[in-house]
């Protein structure tokens, strides 16, 4: 077998053809006169390489990415949960799949239906009245929600309204979304419990208040026992109540947050609803209000004609804060969570939540005794906040160090120092879809590394070592990215 070193990425030759393309037919001086001729290049070294050079090396680089369908990937706050391949076959159906944003309704009765069906139930999953599928991530979700209380505030005349309060757990992306919309942002801190200072909350509120952004379960994993009372300071003076829904997944079946009091929150489709996540996009960030709110959703709203049962987009709504995506967002993204919300039915994603939250809870209980856990709640929600506050204070070994060692043993590390709040933060999610064995073995591996902070802590310091590359400068990284080719190898004459 020939052993090909897998840390050699450069492979061109001189010579070497993946492709027979044409010779070019735009003669030299029309290409100049068209492109001006400092952009013209007399060379371009680009990789020569065959066809079955390119395909031997992405396809080796695809073993080595590590992905939800490969392993383990207890991403605190992100929610890698595994996506169902139902949902794939569903969205791939020509009549979802072949369709065109701008063809006539009437020949995408079908597409209409499903979007409309989706956002009912949205909405009564979350308790609000009505839900728009545009945004496409939970930002713009944010972003869209903060658009529409704005607005809101507005139509009354209550311009003076120009403050949103934010606890210091939230989400990076809060604050910014609420800066982007012209709001000043007023910080509010945490308690002691992990939730939100209900004195500090009520000493922010005031005649210029416009909102609370606050997350609920939040963003160290705790169901906010408060919310009613919140709910109601903030009514009480005269603002609405956002809820990020990016932990949606812990509630599932058990809560609403229109119950609680809240006016408005977002979905991330890919965390609760089982929607493909990252890679850039395409993404949906549903947004479900009450009914105070929904004459500002963007337009168009899909709407069924109660007479002939027929759907179509409505463009009057004098109120509408516009549009804020092209056509009608990420279309397959929504076909995908409506064949999730309807395989699993009520109780389905009632059992959704349930074991989401036994799941986290079983990893709290079995590492407590190992790792300090950030808050001392007698349950975490859908995920547990862990601190290598007492490894780095033994040993100097850090939460990176901890995630960079889990490397080596296969594992994707947790999310690292977040929420900010928490020193040497592991935040670890492992979502209903894991086994108990699986569970089982991150415990196993998370209590080994435990052992070696204490036994060979330079061992994590150095980690990973079983990886294609060792850790790296990732500051240097950062401020030295170079992403031009340039050939490793000199042309062969």
């Amino acid at each position: 077998m020939i052993d090909h070193e897998p840390l050699i990425f450069e492979l061109s030759r001189n010579g070497r053809r993946g492709a027979n393309l044409p010779d070019c037919d735009v003669p030299q001086k029309s290409a100049a006169e068209l492109l001006g001729e400092e952009n013209l290049r007399s060379s371009l070294p680009l990789p020569e390489v065959s066809e079955l050079d390119v395909v031997r090396h992405f396809t080796r680089l695809s073993h080595r990415n590590y992905a939800i369908d490969t392993g383990f990937y207890p991403l605190g706050s992100c929610t890698m949960k595994y996506n169902p391949r139902i949902n794939e076959r569903t969205a791939a159906l020509p009549g979802f799949a072949s369709l065109h944003p701008m063809q006539p309704e009437q020949t995408a009765q079908g597409a209409l239906e499903l979007i409309y069906q989706l956002q009912q139930h949205l909405a009564d999953i979350c308790g609000m009245y009505a839900t728009t599928l545009q945004p496409s991530a939970g930002a713009h979700g944010e972003l869209l929600s903060m658009m529409m209380i704005k607005a809101y505030h507005s139509d009354r005349g209550d311009l003076q309204r120009n403050v949103v309060v934010i606890p210091d757990s939230a989400h990076g992306t809060n604050p910014a979304s609420a800066a982007s919309c012209g709001f000043k942002v007023k910080g509010i801190p945490s308690n002691d419990r992990g939730c939100t200072d209900l004195n500090a909350l009520k000493a922010a509120l005031g005649p210029d208040t416009a909102a609370l952004m606050l997350t609920n379960p939040n963003t160290v994993g705790l169901f906010e026992s408060d919310i009613v009372e919140i709910c109601q300071l903030v009514h009480d003076a005269g603002g609405l109540v956002y809820c990020d829904g990016a932990n949606m997944n812990a509630m599932l079946g058990l809560a609403r947050p229109g119950d609680m009091g809240f006016d408005v929150m977002h979905f991330n489709l890919h965390k609760t609803f089982s929607t493909p996540h990252g890679g850039g996009g395409p993404g949906c960030g549903a947004v479900s209000v009450k009914q105070r709110l929904e004459p500002y959703l963007p337009v168009p709203v899909v709407t069924r004609d109660k007479d002939t049962g027929a759907f179509s987009f409505c463009h009057d709504r004098p109120k509408s804060i516009g549009k804020i995506h092209s056509f009608y967002g990420a279309f397959l993204i929504a076909v995908r969570a409506y064949t999730y919300i309807r395989a699993l039915g009520p109780l389905g994603l009632r059992a959704v939540g349930e074991n989401a939250l036994i799941n986290a809870n079983y990893i709290r209980s079995q590492l407590q005794d190992s790792y300090d856990v950030a808050y001392k709640s007698p349950i975490c929600m859908h995920e547990v906040v862990l601190t290598a506050s007492r490894q780095k204070q033994q040993s100097g070994v850090r939460a990176l160090d901890i995630s960079k060692r889990l490397m080596d043993y296969g594992i994707h590390p947790p999310t690292n120092y977040f929420p900010l709040i928490v020193p040497e933060a592991l935040m670890i999610e492992p979502t209903e879809t894991e086994s108990k064995q699986t569970l089982d073995a991150f415990i196993e591996v998370m209590k080994r590394i435990a052992v070696e902070a204490i036994e060979c802590p330079e061992q994590l310091k150095s980690a990973p070592h079983n990886t294609p590359v060792s850790r790296l400068d990732e500051t240097l990284a950062v401020k030295s990215l170079d992403l031009r080719y340039e050939p490793l190898f000199a042309p062969e004459e």
